[in-house]
C-alpha cells in the first residue's frame, strides 16, 4: 500500500481504451487528457500536467512551425528519432533513450517532424504549466544511460533550481523517472516533494500499484501520498510523473 499525508489517498484511473483518440492518416493519437478536437470537461489535467498525447507518425511527417508560449514540453521518443527545429536556431536528432525539454515562456515557433521516411515514429508529448511565467525560452536534449533503469528508477527530468546533475531542468516543481522492472519485483517510489502527486503510465507490460493492476497504457493518478509501493508478477516498463498538485 501506498505511504500518505494523513488524508485519504485519491486515485485517479485511466484505462487505456477510454483514451481519446484521433486519426489525420500520418498521426494516430491517443490522448490521456482533452486536447484539439477531444474534450471531456473530467480530464483536463492532473494537477500541473496539462497533456499526456501518446503519438505514432508516419515516416517523413509531422507538425509544421507552430506556436507556444508559458508551457514547459517534453518529448520521450519510445521508437524512432523526432527531428526538432526553432526560431531560436535549434536543431535537435532525438532517438529512443534520449528526452527533449522545451520551456516556451516569452513564444517560441517549433517544429517536429519523424526524422526517419520508412519508420513510425512513436513517442510521449508532455505539456506541463510552468511555476515562472514569461522566461527566457530554452531547448535541452540529453541522453541517458538506460541501463540505469534495470529494476530501478532513473530520474530524467527535475526542477532547474534543484540543479541536479545528469537531469533536464525545467521550471516547475516536477520529477520524471522511468524504470523497466523484472517478474516478480517489488519496489518503491519516495515522492520528491511534499504535496506532489504522481502520475504512472505503462509504457509496456503490467504492474501492481496502490491496489489497481495497470496493464499497458494505462494510467494512474495518486494524491495525499508520500510513497507508491509496486509489485510486478510480469515484467513492466514505467514512467512516473510527479507534479505539483495545486495550479499557480
Amino acid at each position: 500500500m501506498e505511504t500518505t499525508l494523513g488524508t485519504a489517498v485519491k486515485k485517479t484511473l485511466y484505462k487505456a481504451g477510454t483514451r481519446g483518440q484521433a486519426d489525420h492518416g500520418w498521426l494516430k493519437t491517443r490522448l490521456t487528457f482533452s486536447f484539439a478536437g477531444y474534450h471531456d470537461p473530467k480530464r483536463v489535467h492532473f494537477g500541473v500536467l496539462r497533456v499526456l498525447n501518446d503519438d505514432q507518425i508516419a515516416g517523413g511527417k509531422g507538425f509544421g512551425m507552430h506556436p507556444h508560449d508559458n508551457m514547459e514540453i517534453i518529448t520521450i521518443p519510445l521508437e524512432g528519432v523526432v527531428e526538432h527545429r526553432d526560431n531560436q536556431g535549434n536543431h535537435g536528432i532525438i532517438t529512443k533513450g534520449e528526452v527533449q525539454v522545451m520551456s516556451a515562456g516569452t513564444g517560441v515557433y517549433h517544429s517536429e517532424f519523424n526524422h526517419l521516411k520508412d519508420e513510425t515514429l512513436k513517442l510521449f508529448q508532455i505539456w506541463l504549466f510552468p511555476n515562472k511565467g514569461n522566461v527566457t525560452p530554452r531547448y535541452g536534449q540529453m541522453k541517458f544511460d538506460v541501463a540505469a533503469q534495470h529494476n530501478d528508477f532513473q530520474l530524467l527530468v527535475s526542477p532547474i533550481e534543484a540543479n541536479i546533475p545528469n537531469t533536464l531542468g525545467i521550471h516547475q516543481d516536477a520529477y520524471f523517472s522511468m524504470g523497466k522492472f523484472e517478474a516478480g519485483q517489488e519496489f518503491t517510489y519516495k515522492i520528491n516533494r511534499e504535496g506532489n502527486g504522481l502520475f504512472i503510465m505503462v509504457v509496456n507490460g503490467s504492474v501492481n500499484a496502490s491496489g489497481e493492476l495497470l496493464e499497458l497504457r494505462d494510467g494512474l493518478g495518486l494524491e495525499n501520498i508520500t510513497a507508491v509501493n509496486f509489485k510486478t508478477e510480469n515484467g513492466v516498463e514505467l514512467l512516473l510523473m510527479e507534479v505539483p498538485m495545486e495550479l499557480e
